[in-house]
């Protein structure tokens, strides 16, 4: 049969047919040597249909050639070679899409499918209880800021002894370190979607334990009976919050007062800024002299330090513990707030100066 009726017969064109001749792969049965015709017989139609099947599966010439010639266990052996590849090459192919689709838009998730063969590599194992508590407690210094969306994100710091929680919006830092249920396998850090962090919470608090699994564009945390939620890598450059927290200026007041009683007196401030007036005989709010006073121990030098309320209540909010212990360094830099028995939840925030701008 000439080569249009065997195209339409086997399915290819002639053009392939002539280029899989070249090949090797598929050789006419006659070919007219004064005009060049190819001519086919119906035998060649079924090893033309398999060559047509084996390249719609995108199999490589040279393995093509093996599974024509080959027996039916090589041959099945050889398809089914080729169909892993395929299907890992296609697997990449979502992941990297989704990489793509999230950098494009900001409301992507995660929780996609595309994401569930991620490969993680083991990073530490933590509380459930414990490790949501943290997550909530830092995520109070998020912000959603145009431009700078690493700012969402909770920074988490593996390594060995310890992991480290620490979330700002610039005016505000909070940090807190857990100590993990085994070392980190590996060191790792990496900064966390904290909108997707959040929703997360809920299925981390009913876990005894959780286990965390870097990847290379998300965090896999891995629950009880096999569940696992996935959060969101952001990429960027994370504020060096740890040379500034190396740069800070010794502390020259320090005010232990009880906590519930500082937010009481915020929650009633009438304003949208208040002063805390610091004296040997305590704590006073507002600068006319006719604020709420605070009992309190005061060690070091008397001080004026004035606040957005928007700042400073998150940062006593989320302390441990009943007393709350404020370190001050002067009326224009960070004011450390912690626990005055709990250390490890430690937030810093930002006085604002005479005019209500935020302080240098």
């Amino acid at each position: 049969m000439p080569i249009g009726v065997f195209a339409r017969r086997s399915g290819l064109t002639p053009s392939a047919l002539r280029f899989y001749d070249d090949a090797g792969l598929l050789r006419p049965a006659e070919t007219d040597p004064a005009t060049g015709y190819r001519y086919y017989r119906e035998e060649q139609v079924a090893r033309a249909t398999a060559l047509r099947r084996l390249r719609e599966i995108d199999m490589p010439l040279g393995t093509v050639a093996k599974v024509l010639d080959a027996g039916p266990e090589d041959a099945v052996r050889l398809v089914d070679e080729q169909v892993a590849k395929v299907t890992a090459d296609a697997a990449a192919v979502r992941r990297t899409a989704a990489v793509l689709k999230a950098s494009f838009d900001a409301s992507f998730s995660l929780s996609s499918a595309s994401f569930t063969d991620l490969p993680g590599v083991p990073v530490t194992a933590l509380k459930g209880p414990v490790l949501a508590d943290a997550v909530e407690q830092v995520l109070t210094a998020t912000a959603h800021e145009p431009g700078t969306p690493v700012l969402t994100g909770v920074r988490i710091e593996a390594a060995p002894g310890t992991v480290t929680l620490t979330a700002t919006d610039r005016y505000r830092l909070a940090t807190r370190t857990l100590a993990p249920a085994d070392a980190p396998v590996t060191a790792w850090t990496g900064t966390v979607d904290g909108d997707e962090l959040r929703s997360t919470t809920a299925g981390i608090r009913r876990a005894p334990w959780v286990r965390l699994e870097a990847t290379p564009y998300a965090v896999r945390f891995r629950l009880a009976d096999r569940d696992e939620r996935l959060c969101r890598l952001l990429p960027g450059e994370y504020p060096d919050h740890r040379l500034m927290l190396a740069s800070l200026t010794e502390v020259t007041t320090r005010v232990t007062l009880p906590k519930e009683r500082l937010l009481r007196a915020l929650e009633e401030h009438p304003g949208e800024r208040i002063t805390l007036r610091v004296t040997d005989a305590g704590v006073e709010t507002d600068d006319a002299g006719d604020g709420t006073r605070l009992s309190a121990v005061v060690t070091g030098h008397a001080v004026r330090v004035r606040f957005a309320l928007t700042t400073l209540y998150p940062a006593v909010s989320t302390a441990l513990g009943p007393e709350v212990m404020l370190d001050l360094r002067g009326p224009d830099q960070p004011v450390t707030v912690r626990s005055a028995d709990r250390g490890d939840l430690t937030t810093l925030a930002m006085p604002v100066g005479p005019d209500r701008s935020p302080a240098p």
